[in-house]
């Protein structure tokens, strides 16, 4: 009986925790000037094992990624997959399922990084929400320099530290 309910405790905080994840991301690649470029970048995309559809819209640049719901997403793969491709993330939007998600001071963790909400202070942090990530290598300068001119990063991390404004 004792082993049962062990059991049945893990099942649901196992369930309660797969909730909490990334669903989707729109990915704009810069430097992309045909549709083998495009194709080529799809094709190492898609080798990342977090990836679960890539759709390809040729006129903006876009990638339109799936993630599988049961492996965590790593942006920072995403970023060298791109640029081992020969170009570079112009911007990454992304939609995370906040749901059993504790977020303090406008920092949560997931996968091993760190996510700090710059500029949530009178949103709603609950259900799926959209976001972009603010630091070099992910959106322009112009962006990363009016998000990050004041951020301090005093809290104690694991993993990488990205930055979300939402």
């Amino acid at each position: 009986m004792k082993t049962l309910k062990i059991f049945i405790l893990l099942f649901v905080f196992t369930v309660t925790v797969a909730k909490a994840q990334f669903t989707k991301a729109e990915l704009q690649v810069s430097g992309l000037t045909c549709a083998l470029c495009a194709k080529s970048t799809e094709k190492a995309l898609r080798t990342l094992p977090f990836i679960s559809d890539i759709k390809t819209d040729l006129m903006h640049n876009l990638y339109l990624i799936t993630f599988k719901s049961d492996v965590p997403v790593n942006f920072e793969q995403i970023s060298k997959k791109v640029q081992g491709s020969g170009f570079s993330v112009n911007s990454l939007k992304a939609t995370f399922n906040f749901d059993n998600t504790k977020v303090a001071d406008n920092i949560f963790s997931y996968g091993g990084d760190t996510y700090r909400l710059l500029n949530s202070a009178d949103k709603a942090i609950s259900g799926n929400v959209n976001f972009t990530i603010v630091d070099n290598g992910f959106a322009p300068k112009s962006v990363s320099k009016k998000y990050l001119g004041q951020v301090t990063d005093t809290t104690p991390a694991s993993g990488r530290i990205y930055h979300l404004a939402i």
